[in-house]
């Protein structure tokens, strides 16, 4: 009498399986996503930083410039870190429609081959159009330029930023792929032992 052949385990196709295999492709988009994400905010800030302000159309203490600003425009004053002995040795003042502004801009720093500048004030303006902007300062002359509001301290949050995006696209990408691993691969051991029982009992 020959012993039995134990019978072959049923064949489960991969579409049965749950949850679906678009998991894995939406697992690769979310990581791709945030790491050209991140990528992106890094170039574009940096460059930005980079940028930030316009050394060579500096202005002296007395000297007026006119600018067009409209309320998206997020620029500052700046001053050499050298000349910037207090705050209140130096005083600006802007003129133009609406009700424009100048406040407090925080710690920031934007550095040159040869200069440190600091940023004195913020310009807030709530209508689109033209200002005019003169600085003095009440012991020495000051160099004064315009530039964008935010500098290297600023770019550093952003830098953060652009890391952690990428880490995070990594991580939420890879954990998503893993459950969907394990749980596919308990459905497929579910499905077998479900078809195995009826192949048993028939």
């Amino acid at each position: 009498m020959q012993p039995s052949q134990p019978s072959p385990s049923p064949r489960i196709p991969a579409n049965e399986l749950r949850p679906g295999r678009h998991w894995y492709a939406i697992a690769a988009a979310i990581t791709v996503v945030l790491i050209v994400l991140g990528v992106a905010i890094g170039v574009y800030r940096f460059k930005d930083a980079i940028d930030a302000v316009d050394t060579g159309s500096q202005f002296t203490s007395g000297d007026t410039v006119t600018l067009r600003l409209g309320p998206e425009d997020e620029k500052a004053i700046w001053i050499r870190d050298e000349e910037f002995s207090a705050a209140s040795d130096q005083a600006c003042r802007i003129t133009g429609p609406g009700d424009p502004r100048l406040t407090d801009p925080g710690i920031d720093v934007f550095l040159t081959r040869d200069a440190t500048w600091n940023p004195l004030h913020t310009i807030s303006v709530s209508r689109a159009g033209g200002y005019e902007v003169t600085c003095t300062s009440r012991n020495a002359p000051s160099r004064f330029a315009i530039g964008d509001a935010g500098g290297l301290v600023s770019l550093g949050g952003w830098l953060m930023l652009a890391v952690l995006l990428p880490l995070l696209g990594i991580g939420t990408g890879t954990i998503v792929a893993l459950v969907t691993y394990f749980r596919r691969r308990g459905h497929r051991g579910r499905l077998l032992a479900e078809r195995q029982g009826r192949v048993g009992v028939g």
